[in-house]
């Protein structure tokens, strides 16, 4: 085991931090207040290759390994995770899955404007009645020869309005149950392609989050991802990689809730000292310090997992169960060590909190990551 970040490592989560604290912060409050999408910023974020990091250069990404990724998450999701989270989806859901999975055409056409940050994807997979039980895709591709005949509805999809590429997870032989589930790449455009209502969420309010409607959309055949019936498949590779992205961010919003209160400790003084020099509030931070160390090991553990092309499903799944659950309990002990202060908007916790909770529930719930960790660990 090697614990030492190389150059570039370092480079990177030095140029991510800088970015994240002179660029991200001064507006974050507003945005989450707003509910405003960071448009300038993920442009930036393009221009300096954080929205393909792990893409192939020559297909305009950055080439780097998934490590690179998770340390560039975590000092952005220390000050934003709504903009965190429109990253991680480009990364780890859209840009890997169709690396990973698409053809040379595709990914010509669709992977290398993501890459590059010149365009940006969704990931579409969630329905009114489809969550956590993926199998039941109510969106149908009905084969029609020479396209498929999209129908449905997707829930909570982030980058909705932003997106100019959306990789659609839909049912084309019910028959053959998960089976006959394919990804289709669907564009900007497409007739019959509705962008419903944006959801007026408690955290990560600055990401853009949708319902999407598919009346009669016509894609053709070549924007099918993989072999036909592979789109269940498709999905839950690529959720597992997903998972680390969103477990970083979690370790993020953790951490940055750590910084804050170890800095305000330092400055707020009640009974004539500083309160870091009461034994109640220095064993908070040292309870905070400890917790968020190992998330961040279980967060490594899955990235050096996936880097070293190892199977990361299990190492993934626990990374983002204990660090979601970090993030949630870690943020509530930072109000609590900002007293009154910590409950309003200016001190930047209060929103780490709310961000908190939603790492436990996107990309697959604390629950579902049990379920994927118990079949791992107790399959015959």
């Amino acid at each position: 085991m090697n614990f030492e970040l190389t150059e570039e490592q370092k480079a990177v989560k030095e140029a991510a931090r800088d970015f994240a604290q002179n660029v991200l912060k001064p507006g974050v409050i507003d945005r989450d207040r707003d509910q405003k999408f960071p448009v300038e910023e993920m442009k930036q974020l393009g221009e300096l290759g954080f929205l393909g990091m792990m893409v192939d250069p020559k297909y305009g990404g950055g080439g780097m390994d998934t490590m690179s990724y998770v340390l560039a998450m975590e000092e952005i999701s220390k000050v934003d995770a709504s903009t965190s989270v429109c990253m991680s989806v480009n990364n780890s859901l859209v840009c890997w899955g169709l690396e990973k999975f698409g053809n040379e055409e595709q990914k010509e056409k669709f992977l290398t404007p993501l890459a590059k940050g010149e365009k940006i994807g969704a990931f579409c997979l969630s329905e009114p009645e489809a969550g956590s039980d993926a199998t039941s895709q109510r969106t149908t591709a009905i084969d029609m020869g020479d396209y498929y005949l999209l129908n449905g509805t997707k829930n909570w999809i982030t980058n909705g309005s932003t997106a100019s590429t959306y990789i659609v997870i839909a049912q084309t032989n019910a028959e053959l149950g998960h089976r006959g589930i394919n990804a289709l790449i669907i564009e900007r455009g497409m007739e019959g392609f509705i962008v419903g209502a944006k959801e007026d969420k408690l955290g990560i309010r600055g990401s853009d989050t949708h319902t999407l409607l598919f009346n009669d959309v016509k894609v053709p055949k070549a924007n099918r991802i993989g072999e036909d019936g592979f789109g269940f498949k498709f999905a839950m590779k690529t959720l597992s990689g997903g998972r680390i992205g969103i477990a970083a961010q979690a370790l993020g919003i953790a951490a940055g809730a750590y910084e804050l209160s170890a800095a305000y400790s330092k400055e707020r003084k009640a009974f004539g000292k500083e309160i870091y020099k009461h034994q109640a509030i220095a064993f908070k931070i040292a309870d905070m310090a400890t917790e968020i160390e190992a998330a961040r090991l279980l967060v490594y553990r899955a990235a050096a997992d996936k880097d070293a092309g190892r199977n990361f499903d299990q190492s993934s799944a626990m990374a983002k169960l204990y660090a979601s659950k970090v993030a949630m309990e870690q943020t509530v002990e930072a109000v609590q060590i900002h007293g009154g202060y910590g409950y309003v908007k200016e001190y930047h916790v209060e929103r780490l909190m709310r961000d908190a909770k939603i790492t436990q529930i996107y990309e697959g719930t604390s629950e579902v990551q049990k379920i994927v960790i118990s079949r791992n660990i107790l399959a015959d």
